[in-house]
């Protein structure tokens, strides 16, 4: 864990620079806008340790799966979101010398993200070995109002010198992915231009043909006038720039302005892509780079307005918060049904930026409580897209008659993981589809998206567990072999209980939905029979005998369920024994000792009481929780919250504030040792739900919003906005009472504390 990083509430500060700690600072200080982002790399040229990373939403290229074996069902590739082309680079040489923070020595050094405005600001003084000294002072921003655009305010002040300078303003699309299993480049030149003023180059994915136009314009000042200087441009391949020569002045700021545009041929076609880049550069670089900070800045606003969550008394966990807040908005707007939300966004290339089961299981709630619903049936609707993909990768597997086994990692619906651990036993992420589906139908009341796509979904994943589980003579019961539970650091067990449970719900629910589309719309029921070559009396016989005589594995003398078959054989020790220095296990100890150890990457059984706690008494999660807890060592960064959730439950309070702490602060405070490949940012929606759900003990029940809020000993007072059913609610806890407001809306009924509560505007 480190603690190099300043408490603020609006900010993200690093003071002094630590060339070791610079690739976490890269992930951290990172930007985007939904479209496109970069991490934090200095826009001057760096030798030191860096990890260079710009990305396009939606761009991926599938490089040729790794191993050294293979396997019936395995997928040929694992896709990738790509390293793109980039426009951040804005080299300076001072009198034959590199501005290179890595030879020259460094004061003054702070760097600064300003989340209320999602501004990047960094600023410094260097010296360079022959003694001359200059200030920098650099502003950049990934434009909220304009998902293509972005820009960068450069100011160079020479100190005690005045000497001439050139300064190489570039595109680059010559790139490789830190992950390129092979050191492949995945980029091939289409069209590049370089002009006094501009750049752009065209480049295209192998294998996939996706085309990225990347272009810069800049404009030079000094003392208020423009600076021409003496310009010259170059092309390379993959490559353009211009290179400018200018005289620094002593005592003199010069300021540069470098205006960027990423265009891709998801959005545009093709041969239009240069015109369309060229007509943009245009317009942002004549509005200027104040006008269009001013209108991403006031995006931001309206985004804080909706999803801001207030803690006054603990600056660390006011900023963990925010942070974790403004990470999820910058990575997904919601405004393009294809998109996804990556585990790392756009801060770096660790899981290949693909799609798993994390959105569903924990970004969905996020987007329901803080934005228009349509953003959160777009995540929907982006799974019933994957459908036909889903039945395709449960037949390589040798599943049957339409029966759908949703990815682990997916780009385009095909399963594209390259372990076989999880690609073929996490099965339990199939039905995260289905509860995505019923947390959606409880939250917005939307019951008809059943009939337009959610029962077709559910037919498939339904299918797919009657044909996972088998008969065991010997239990007289159903039973799932050979699966691998959220718990990762379990591999190929038997009867997992969280893959068991899910399996015997989903089947449940998947009647629940037969009924309710065949009640209210017998035609598209018929339609629904037909295209599905549903066999509804046989197949939903099969699924209430599953769901009548499903095993599930339990410890009576201790009253709790058992994670797997076998896990009492282990020996059981807790984590707070562990040796320091063994932490993190999984960059430790090897693999065979962390599969025959008791310790939880995330508790399995506490994930599933999570999400159906109304079928489980409170003796029960607090029995189960004291046991598995323990030996929870929260290596996924997905476990935190959902230990705040049920700690805040059976009123665990510190533990529940220990938690939260962990799940906000995770990469800030660099936890997981793991921070510098990227940030966490599926898992920064457990970190909302930690205060909402957690805190706040938001729950829908019968489509009724309830409340059972605390608040913890360290803080004075929180509060949190909902978007629900067309209200804005907003909810603020003290120590002395629980304050809800309707703030817009229709009057309503909320339960608060067990006691119901009517609403009206104001």
């Amino acid at each position: 864990m480190k603690n190099y990083l300043k408490h603020h509430e609006w900010q993200i500060i690093e003071e002094g620079f630590d060339p070791h700690l610079n690739r976490i600072s890269e992930s951290v200080f990172s930007l985007g806008n939904g479209r496109m982002g970069h991490r934090a790399n200095f826009e001057e040229y760096y030798s030191g340790e860096k990890h260079l990373g710009s990305y396009v939403a939606g761009v991926y290229y599938p490089d040729k799966t790794r191993v050294g074996w293979w396997k019936n069902g395995y997928p040929e590739y694992f896709a990738k979101v790509l390293n793109a082309p980039s426009w951040i680079g804005i080299h300076v040489r001072i009198a034959g010398q590199d501005l290179d923070l890595a030879q020259c020595n460094v004061e003054e050094f702070r760097r600064v993200l300003d989340m209320k405005t999602g501004l990047l600001h960094r600023s410094f003084t260097a010296t360079f070995p022959d003694g001359k000294k200059v200030k920098v002072d650099a502003k950049r921003f990934c434009s909220m109002a304009d998902g293509e655009a972005g820009a960068i305010r450069y100011a160079i002040t020479p100190v005690n010198f005045s000497a001439p300078a050139t300064i190489t303003l570039a595109v680059d699309a010559d790139v490789v992915n830190k992950d390129s299993n092979y050191d492949e480049k995945f980029w091939e030149e289409v069209y590049k231009e370089a002009k006094e003023g501009q750049a752009i180059v065209t480049a295209q994915t192998k294998k996939t043909l996706f085309h990225v136009c990347t272009g810069m314009k800049y404009v030079l000042e000094s003392e208020g006038r423009k600076v021409t200087g003496k310009a010259a441009s170059h092309t390379k391949e993959k490559y353009a720039d211009n290179v400018v020569e200018v005289d620094l002045k002593q005592g003199t700021e010069l300021v540069i302005y470098k205006y960027g545009v990423i265009l891709s041929s998801e959005n545009h076609a093709k041969d239009k892509l240069v015109a369309v880049c060229q007509a943009k550069l245009d317009e942002i670089t004549s509005l200027g780079y104040d006008q269009l900070f001013a209108r991403h800045a006031k995006v931001w606003e309206h985004k804080w307005e909706e999803c801001d969550i207030t803690i006054d008394g603990d600056i660390a966990a006011q900023q963990g918060i925010r942070f974790n807040i403004f990470q999820m908005t910058q990575t997904y707007t919601g405004e393009d049904e294809r998109l996804n939300i990556g585990p790392k966004g756009f801060t770096g290339e660790k899981y290949g930026g693909s799609t798993y089961w994390d959105t569903e299981a924990y970004c969905l709630p996020f987007y329901l409580s803080t934005a228009d619903p349509k953003v959160a049936r777009n995540l929907l609707v982006y799974r019933y897209k994957h459908l036909a993909k889903a039945i395709e990768n449960a037949q390589k597997l040798g599943f049957k008659d339409g029966a759908a086994f949703y990815p682990f990692v997916t780009m385009n619906g095909e399963e594209c993981h390259n372990e076989w651990e999880i690609t073929f036993e996490e099965v339990h992420r199939t039905s995260a589809m289905a509860y995505a589906m019923r947390d959606y139908i409880d939250y917005t009341g939307d019951k008809e998206y059943f009939t337009e796509f959610g029962l077709e979904v559910l037919i498939g994943i339904s299918r797919f567990w009657s044909q996972r589980v088998n008969w065991s003579a010997d239990k007289n019961k159903y039973v799932m072999l050979g699966v691998t539970g959220p718990n990762e650091y379990e591999n190929n067990v038997n009867n997992n209980w969280y893959s068991n449970y899910l399996a015997a719900w989903t089947l449940r629910f998947t009647q629940q939905a037969i009924d309710y589309v065949k009640s209210s719309n017998a035609a598209r029921f018929n339609e629904i029979v037909s295209k599905t070559s549903f066999r509804e009396a046989e197949e939903t016989t099969k699924w209430k005998d599953i769901v009548d005589k499903m095993y599930y594995g339990e410890d009576t003398k201790r009253g709790v369920f058992l994670q797997q078959d076998g896990f009492l054989d282990k020996e059981l020790i807790k984590a707070s024994d562990l040796d320091p220095a063994d932490r993190p296990l999984n960059q430790k100890w090897s693999w065979d000792r962390i599969l025959r150890s008791c310790f939880i990457k995330q508790a399995d059984v506490l994930q599933c009481i999570y999400l159906f706690e109304d079928d489980f008494t409170l003796d029960q999660i607090k029995r189960n929780f004291d046991f598995y807890e323990p030996m929870t060592v929260h290596e996924s960064s997905l476990s935190p919250c959902v230990h705040v959730i049920l700690a805040s439950k059976i009123g665990y309070k510190e533990k529940a504030y220990e938690m939260y702490l962990r799940t906000s602060r995770l990469d800030l405070d660099d936890y997981n040792n793991d921070t510098e490949d990227g940030c966490h940012i599926t898992s920064m929606a457990g970190t909302w739900m930690s205060v909402v759900k957690g805190f706040g003990g938001m729950r829908v029940r019968g489509g009724q919003l309830h409340f059972n809020a605390f608040i913890p000993d360290q803080w004075k007072a929180y509060s949190f906005k909902l978007d629900f059913r067309d209200r804005v609610i907003k909810v603020k806890v003290t120590k002395e009472k629980t304050d809800i407001t309707l703030e817009s809306g229709e009057p309503i009924e909320v339960i608060s504390s067990g006691k119901t509560l009517s609403l009206k505007a104001g």
